[in-house]
């Protein structure tokens, strides 16, 4: 039974996404049309096309995602505010943000703490959605059980696996450790290297309660294969 609710329901589990550096307004239409058609979750575009994709999603269920200190995550805690309050301004909802790694790294756990202590009540004013991207293919399985007890302590939205630009992106392995570590309030996006239906389904059968990947539609007709 649950298995055929996933099958059922997959779309409303992707943050449909387009981060590549050389993306195009053209391609962010065709991204936002695509969302609007299949019925995603949200799209995920950089902070240049967020006024685009607010408006060309406007008055449906579809969420403009952007992200912040994106991809490496080691600018200043300033630097990442000023991108939040932009994005925030020019429509988004969701805010997929990477966290100082190099801070971890270093055993920084105050500027962690700091970190996320400065950001989170500009968004939670806002009433914004805020995805923290812990980049667990940098880390050791200590730090992701780490950043897990900060962020699940801290109270943000979602703890996210992965940028898909550094490490090694998304496993059900990792999703569910994630899933031990965090509070059940504390939702768990898996992003990077995720291509196809079976992926997917084993990473939200794991713990994900979002998807974020560039090849959406491939997964859906896989989907819709295994159907006939």
């Amino acid at each position: 039974m649950g298995y055929q609710i996933l099958k059922l329901n997959i779309a409303s589990y992707i943050d449909h996404t387009c981060l590549k550096p050389d993306s195009t307004l053209e391609d962010i239409k065709k991204l936002c049309a695509d969302a609007l058609g299949y019925g995603f979750a949200s799209v995920c575009v950089p902070p240049l096309y967020v006024k685009t994709a607010a408006t060309l999603l406007a008055g449906s269920l579809v969420k403009t995602a952007t992200v912040i200190g994106f991809p490496f995550g080691y600018s200043a805690i300033e630097s990442k505010l000023a991108e939040i309050v932009l994005a925030i301004v020019d429509g988004a909802d969701e805010l997929d943000m990477v966290i100082n790694i190099a801070a971890v790294k270093n055993g920084d756990w105050q500027f962690v703490a700091n970190e996320i202590n400065t950001i989170l009540p500009v968004i939670r004013n806002k009433q914004r959605v805020l995805k923290l991207i812990i980049e667990t293919g940098l880390l050791t399985e200590d730090e992701i059980i780490k950043c897990c007890e900060l962020y699940g302590a801290a109270g943000v939205d979602f703890v996210k696996t992965s940028t898909g630009f550094s490490g090694k992106g998304a496993t059900v392995e990792g999703v569910a450790l994630m899933k031990r570590h965090l509070p059940a309030q504390v939702q768990i996006k898996a992003s990077g290297g995720i291509r196809s239906y079976a992926l997917a389904t084993a990473l939200i059968a794991a713990g994900a309660s979002r998807i974020g990947c560039s090849c959406s539609i491939d997964i859906i007709q896989q989907d819709e294969q295994s159907a006939v």
